[in-house]
């Protein structure tokens, strides 16, 4: 999460932004995801979460409908199933996650919550420019750049986890600083 200098600003930012998302988050359907992970140990909710957070951060920042793109956000991967085997069962390209995902995410969400527009952009057209669906507002490209700034920031912080915690990093980092102090 990103972390201000203000703690007053940053307490009622967390505030305002847990208000708009509080129904969400409550259901039972949005807690399911929890269960599946998004990008490496990262949970789908987790994901969302972050995704939302960033979204609320930058649509106030630039005064676009904020409320609406978080609320979006937090709904985008409402897939529920795990995306890593769902290979084994996809017969064409476009059965493919990455292109069937939003569609599944918002039928999901409008089972369950009454969306205006730009939710419903959001979700459905998240996955651009991968998907030629273009989005419709620009509270969905806001919510399409902090979903692909987390991917990637997921991943990163896994892989990084990951090379820290093997054996092999830690010998190799050892070595490396005894060459450098023995340079110095």
């Amino acid at each position: 999460m990103i972390i201000t200098k203000d703690l007053s600003l940053q307490k009622s930012s967390y505030d305002e932004f847990f208000c708009i998302i509080q129904d969400l988050i409550k259901n039972e359907t949005v807690q399911k995801m929890r269960s599946f992970n998004q990008h490496s140990n990262t949970s789908c909710y987790k994901h969302c979460l972050q995704v939302a957070y960033y979204t609320y951060i930058i649509c106030k920042k630039l005064h676009l409908d904020y409320i609406s793109a978080t609320r979006g956000a937090m709904l985008h991967d409402l897939f529920l199933y795990d995306w890593h085997t769902h290979i084994a069962e996809v017969k064409k390209i476009s059965d493919l996650h990455a292109f069937s995902h939003p569609k599944i995410a918002l039928k999901n969400a409008t089972e369950i919550f009454d969306l205006n527009k730009i939710e419903q952009d959001v979700i459905v057209n998240h996955m651009w420019p991968i998907t030629i669906k273009i989005p419709h507002y620009e509270e969905t490209f806001i919510v399409t750049l902090a979903d692909k700034y987390s991917a990637v920031r997921e991943t990163f912080l896994y892989l990084t986890n990951l090379l820290h915690t093997k054996r092999i990093y830690k010998y190799a980092y050892v070595f490396l600083s005894l060459i450098v102090f023995r340079i110095i």
